[in-house]
């Protein structure tokens, strides 16, 4: 790099900023508008944000772990007992969600691992895919044909009716 500099190309900042002249004596309406604004509306709201968040951060409320007490299953609720037919029915909802989360979290393993191994995928994804053929079975099995509007009542039915074929079966295997 060479030791003289060409002082025409880079030139030196200015030494003085000049000052601008004023040429009323009155201020800026603008000014006076954001004055007026932040003390009168911003600041006294600024307040009372924060001191609600400060209230709230007291009393922390973990929404998403909210947990629910296990009830009675459908067939264990009495005759007539309406209200444990409706916490059975909430119950069988919660826990419908619960399965269909797990399906879709398998499946979301199993796509990841597709898409890591690209062409091996059927020798190295296979613990991945048994898993996925075993927790689709499950839930097929439990809440497969009941349609969007199922409920406790035909899921019970349903298992009803598949334990007594599987009885049937049984039976008919040993004579």
């Amino acid at each position: 790099m060479p030791e003289d500099r060409d002082w025409e190309v880079y030139k030196a900042p200015p030494t003085r900023t000049p000052v601008l002249e004023k040429d009323t004596s009155l201020s800026n309406p603008v000014h006076l508008f954001q004055a007026a604004f932040s003390y009168v509306l911003d600041r006294p709201i600024t307040f009372v944000r924060e001191w609600i968040e400060r209230q709230q951060a007291k009393n922390k409320f973990y929404y998403y772990h909210q947990q629910f007490r296990r009830v009675p299953d459908l067939s264990e609720c009495m005759e007539g007992d309406y209200l444990c037919f409706f916490e059975a029915e909430a119950q069988w909802r919660r826990d419908r969600m619960v399965d269909q989360e797990i399906v879709a979290i398998v499946r979301e393993r199993f796509g990841a691992c597709q898409q890591r191994e690209g062409p091996n995928q059927f020798q190295n994804c296979a613990k991945e895919m048994e898993q996925l053929v075993q927790v689709t079975k499950a839930y097929q099995d439990k809440y497969g044909e009941l349609g969007a509007h199922g409920n406790a009542r035909t899921c019970l039915m349903k298992q009803k009716h598949r334990m007594m074929e599987e009885r049937k079966a049984q039976e008919n295997a040993d004579q």
